[in-house]
Parts: C-alpha cells; sequence; structure tokens
C-alpha cells in the first residue's frame, strides 16, 4: 500500500516541527523552503546590532533531519527536503508548484510565516530597513556601521547629526529589543574604535502608534519598559504615526519632520501566502481562516499554523510568536497522523508557558502565569530560554561564549560591512 505523502511548505518554527512530529508517522514526508537553513528569528536584532555572527542563528535544515532521513541501504528516506521556491499551490490537483517542479499532496500544509507590513506609508517600503530576514539583519547592520563611519568624515554638524540618529518604528517587543541593543553597542567600546567622534552625539527614537510599548503584555510591564529605555537615552514618541519615509528623514503626521540617515521598521508583519488557485477566507493582515482543529475552511486536507493561520485563544488572536508555532506543529502532525488511521482530527488548544522581553542593557520583562516580574531576573530568563530553543550545540556554545564576551568585556566583535 502506498504511504501518504505529507507536503509542509515553510521551514520555520511550525513547519519544522511538524516535520519532525511526523517522522515516524509512516507517511511520507517532505518538507519545502526556499533556503537550506532555518533561521532563528528572535535573535536577529543581535545579527543587526553586531553581536552575533549570522551563522550563529542560522542552522541547515537537511542536519537537523539528519537524524529522521537516515536510511538503510536500498531504503528510501521518510523525511525528505527540498529547497525550492514556492510559486502557487492548485487545491483541485492537490499539486505544490515550485520553480523547477510540480509535487504532489495528500495532505498540505502551509507554514510560510510573515513578511514586514509596511501599512501603505510612502517611502516605507524604499528607505526603510526591516529586520524579518537574516539578509535584512546584515543589511541593517552594513547600514549602521556605514553611518558611523561617515560620521567620522562628515563635515557637516547638521549632516553627522542625521547620520546619527536612528529612529526605530514600532514599539513592540522587537522595537523594544532593538533600542536597547543599540543602546548596549554605543555604550560599549565601540567608542574606542571612533575616537575622533562623539558617540553622546547619537540619537535614538522609538515612535510607536498607541499610548503605551508591548501592549501585548501587562500595563504595568510597559509602564516599566518605557522608564527604562528613558534612563537609557532613548527618546521616546508614543501615539505617533509615520506619514512619510525618505533617504534623509522621518515624518510624522503632526507635521514634524526628523533628519534620520536609518529608520529601522518593526511596527507591523502580514501574512506571507503564497499563491493559491482559489480565494480563500481570511482575516485582518491576510492571514487565512482556519477551523479549530487547524484545517482551512474549505479543503479538510491542508492545515495552516503559524503566523499564515488566524486562530484565537480564549477569545482573543494569537500573538505570532515561536511557541504557539511550535505547539501548532506538534497539534498538526498528531491530526495529520488521526487522518491516516481514520480518526477524526482534534482542536488545537494553546498552553501560554509566558511571554518574556529584553530591554536590554541587564533588563527584561515578563509575565509567567499570574507573575509579572520586571529587571535582571527577566533579562535572564529570556538569554536561558533562547540559548535553549536555538538548534544546535554548537550554535548554542558559541552563542553564549560571544553573549558572555559581549557582557563581560562591553565589545561587539561582529563590526563588519559585507557585500551585499
Amino acid at each position: 500500500m502506498k504511504s501518504p505523502r505529507v507536503v509542509i511548505v515553510g521551514a520555520g518554527f511550525g513547519g519544522l516541527q511538524a516535520a519532525q512530529s511526523l517522522a515516524n508517522s509512516g507517511a511520507d514526508v517532505l518538507l519545502i523552503d526556499r533556503n537550506n537553513y532555518h533561521t532563528f528569528v528572535p535573535l536577529l536584532y543581535q545579527v543587526a546590532t553586531a553581536q552575533l555572527e549570522p551563522e550563529h542563528i542560522a542552522y541547515p535544515i537537511r542536519k537537523i533531519l539528519r537524524r529522521f532521513s537516515w536510511k538503510r541501504p536500498n531504503q528510501k528516506p521518510k523525511l525528505r527536503f527540498l529547497m525550492a521556491e514556492v510559486e502557487r499551490i492548485d487545491f483541485s490537483a492537490q499539486v505544490v508548484e515550485s520553480d523547477n517542479c510540480a509535487i504532489a499532496y495528500d495532505f498540505l500544509v502551509l507554514a510560510t510565516g510573515s513578511q514586514t507590513q509596511f501599512l501603505e506609508v510612502p517611502g516605507a517600503a524604499t528607505y526603510a530597513f526591516p529586520m524579518r530576514t537574516l539578509e535584512e539583519a546584515v543589511t541593517l547592520r552594513n547600514q549602521i556601521i556605514a553611518c558611523l563611519e561617515q560620521a567620522v568624515q562628515a563635515s557637516d554638524p547638521l549632516q553627522r547629526q542625521q547620520l546619527l540618529t536612528f529612529t526605530i518604528v514600532g514599539g513592540g517587543p522587537t522595537g523594544v529589543e532593538m533600542a536597547g541593543a543599540l543602546v548596549e553597542m554605543l555604550r560599549g567600546k565601540l567608542r574606542w574604535d571612533y575616537p575622533t567622534l562623539d558617540l553622546r552625539q547619537v540619537r535614538l527614537i522609538l515612535v510607536q502608534s498607541g499610548d503605551r510599548l508591548l501592549t501585548d503584555l501587562p500595563k504595568k510591564l510597559g509602564i516599566y519598559t518605557h522608564k527604562r529605555l528613558r534612563q537609557l537615552g532613548v527618546q521616546i514618541y508614543l501615539q505617533t504615526k509615520v506619514s512619510q519615509v525618505t533617504p534623509e528623514s522621518v515624518h510624522f503626521q503632526n507635521n514634524q519632520v526628523v533628519p534620520s540617515a536609518t529608520v529601522i521598521w518593526t511596527a507591523g508583519l502580514e501574512a506571507n501566502s503564497p499563491e493559491i488557485s482559489e480565494d480563500l477566507s481570511s482575516a485582518k493582515k491576510g492571514k487565512l481562516l482556519v477551523q479549530p482543529t487547524l484545517q482551512l475552511l474549505e479543503q479538510h486536507n491542508v492545515y495552516v499554523i503559524g503566523d499564515l493561520a488566524y486562530v484565537e485563544n480564549n477569545g482573543k488572536p494569537l500573538n505570532g510568536v515561536a511557541p504557539e508555532a511550535l505547539q501548532q506543529g506538534v497539534a498538526v502532525a498528531s491530526n495529520i497522523k488521526r487522518q491516516i488511521r481514520g480518526k477524526a482530527p482534534q482542536p488545537f488548544n494553546y498552553f501560554n508557558k509566558g511571554r518574556l522581553a529584553i530591554i536590554g542593557c541587564y533588563s527584561g520583562v515578563g509575565k509567567i502565569g499570574v507573575f509579572a516580574f520586571t529587571g535582571f531576573l527577566a533579562w535572564l530568563m529570556w538569554l536561558g530560554v533562547h540559548l535553549v530553543y536555538l538548534p544546535g550545540w554548537r550554535s548554542r556554545l558559541l552563542v553564549l561564549l560571544t553573549w558572555l564576551y559581549t557582557y563581560l568585556l562591553g565589545d561587539r566583535a561582529v563590526r563588519l560591512i559585507l557585500p551585499r
């Protein structure tokens, strides 16, 4: 009897977890991604701020799947990986069309993640710097260090100030983490590299459209974060929206214009959906509506997880963080196994283990159960949790050693401007 084929599109947290959970299901599992590596997205900002090497947070997918795909002689592996760009999905024919082949499936898991949402702000997509991929993080690092190099040579004080003004749009966890990391970077031994440059002239601006930071966490944690960043020298603009981004400045809807050579965009995400042969029910930000079992409303053999799926928990949409995608990957694998055995899929129930956010300079915030806490403990827990979830012992060791180097010596080792 022919084994059912499961095709998983996207090797992020959810897709990779689904593939591993299905490895011993008896099905032929094919994982597809445009890259041959898995990116540990929560640490991208540390690549952008010259703390971690890109290779530290990118892990080869084939190595992750190696222990599952090993086979005896003359035996076909049950779990395989294909590096390809998915161009279209044909539900009627049950085929995934890539850039070089067409792949039939019996069950399909869509885990294509999210992409930066520029909110139709003129100039943002062209001149702002997003940070969703490894390439974008390296590009942003190039920009930050290039601005310092150019500021050394600038004879015009206004031009120098523009080069030393870094504007972060978005007051969520990524924006807060980026602001704190820039403070750490500029307060450390970096100043020794630029003895003719007064880094006290650096201006860090964090722009938030709402009335507080970290709106997904309790209000008191947002207030603590606000106070802590202010103490670190970050200027925070609340209830402020960006109206335009140019190569030289950022414009706000209150008609204020701030000369800034670097605008870092962390303001929003939207679903990164592949082209599909038919219209599907969708929610805000392009997310696809799914059943409680994570199956598409229109296709019972197609599952959607991660940032692509609109899922509610206790009447509120999920936040799109890695633990949600990991649990969804396990749930989808379990449901596909049930369907293969002729049983009905079960609803997905998310278990919230808590939330942590790092501010920088040995401080953070967190909420676990009913307990909310701040300061050094939250900072230390954030580091520990992310170190545990990072794939690969070598990567964990290198990241740990780099953190020790950074926090004990106050130095950033990856101050490189690489060709794009």
